[in-house]
């Protein structure tokens, strides 16, 4: 009898020690999954379908991490007020979300009371966003004085492709004292949509 016992005790640590080294998991299989969507959209604009028996969806493309070369254009526009306004963030082409912070350096005469309007708009010239830039310094001078802002925004429904433009403060309403930088940025959609 006691042979017996030894024996089952055993094969009792045997088992166990080969369960635990397995990594054995109990599940209790409840049948198929219903999933109640087919299709996921991604912020790129493609759709991913589901994989595996958990009803999850196959991962987004990654969007590329280069930043589109700016044209010549482009840079010559930021060029030629690079000695009244200058842009850390974002660059040209960057992806933004909202809200998006801005910031960068600009004359003193860029401001009036410390602040310059920034607006931003979609690829068709629509505004979807309108915010004050603020002065990080004294602005009552020629110097370069820092400036931040920030714009919230809901992505348009029809293009990736908008424009930040930064304005010449000019309480005269002069025409002859209007000035402008203006930056192309991409918009980056923080929901996925499910469709």
């Amino acid at each position: 009898m006691k042979i017996l016992f030894y024996i089952v005790i055993f094969f009792a640590f045997i088992s166990a020690l080969y369960l635990t080294y397995k990594g054995y998991d109990y599940v209790i299989d409840s049948g198929p999954t219903a999933c109640t969507m087919e299709a996921m959209m991604c912020p790129d604009g493609t759709t991913v379908g589901r994989t595996g028996p958990n009803c999850s969806f196959a991962e987004c493309p990654t969007p590329p991490e280069d930043i589109p070369d700016t044209p010549e254009d482009i840079l010559a526009h930021i060029e030629s007020k690079a000695e009244f306004i200058r842009v850390d963030t974002p660059e040209p082409y960057e992806l933004v979300e909202s809200p998006v912070t801005i910031s960068g350096e600009a004359r003193g005469y860029w401001f009036f009371e410390a602040s310059f309007p920034v607006v931003l708009v979609d690829w068709d010239g629509e505004i979807i966003a309108e915010g004050i830039a603020t002065a990080g310094g004294d602005w009552m001078t020629e110097e370069f004085v820092p400036f931040t802002a920030t714009l919230s925004f809901e992505v348009p429904e029809l293009g990736v492709d908008g424009t930040l433009i930064f304005k010449k403060d000019n309480p005269s309403g002069l025409p002859e004292n209007d000035d402008a930088l203006e930056i192309p940025v991409q918009y980056a959609e923080e929901d996925l949509q499910v469709i």
